[in-house]
């Protein structure tokens, strides 16, 4: 098996026997564990953490092209620049003692607000998702081409469950900013 292969959403490595049957791929199984890797390192509170998250969210981005979900695409890229921070910021001085981030909670008024930041980000984008990804699809295949992709520019359905959608991708930002600085939240 070549590495281009092993890159190819097409590769299955099993069929999970849900609904019709899921074909996970070698690149989403890797992806995953590196994932799950991931997050075992950074409940240890061990700054390799990053370098497990950082190759989970390139492969996840290798998907996300492949299977058209440029959104999703864009959402990696933010994942990549935040470990790349989280790992400078978990590794660097938090003040002038030296000491480094400590694990905390959020103060009452800090996570009021997350909370309120977090409940507005939702419903706007709950509002406007169509035209945010598609903004996002379409300035992200329009980048690709810029470097030869020679890709058709999208014209994205209607998101299923807004919502549901909103939410996911409203909280994973939120969650992965808080990881950044040690919040236990």
């Amino acid at each position: 098996m070549s590495i281009f292969e092993l890159f190819s959403i097409n590769n299955t490595l099993v069929t999970i026997p849900l609904g019709g049957g899921y074909a996970m791929s070698w690149i989403e199984a890797i992806g995953t564990l590196f994932g799950l890797a991931c997050i075992w390192f950074a409940s240890q509170e061990k700054t390799i953490n990053y370098l497990f998250g950082l190759i989970n969210v390139s492969l996840f981005a290798i998907i996300f092209f492949q299977i058209q979900l440029y959104g999703l695409l864009m959402l990696q890229l933010f994942f990549f620049c935040a470990n790349v921070y989280g790992w400078y910021a978990w590794t660097r001085p938090a003040n002038d003692q030296g000491d480094t981030l400590q694990i905390r909670w959020l103060s009452r008024s800090k996570l009021m607000v997350t909370a309120a930041v977090s409940v507005l980000a939702i419903a706007l984008l709950t509002r406007y998702i169509d035209p945010v990804f598609a903004t996002l699809a379409r300035t992200s295949v329009s980048l690709l081409n810029l470097f030869g992709a020679n890709l058709a520019i999208p014209e994205p359905s209607p998101d299923a469950f807004p919502f549901w959608d909103a939410s996911m991708t409203v909280l994973s930002v939120v969650a992965q900013i808080l990881m950044t600085r040690k919040y236990v939240e």
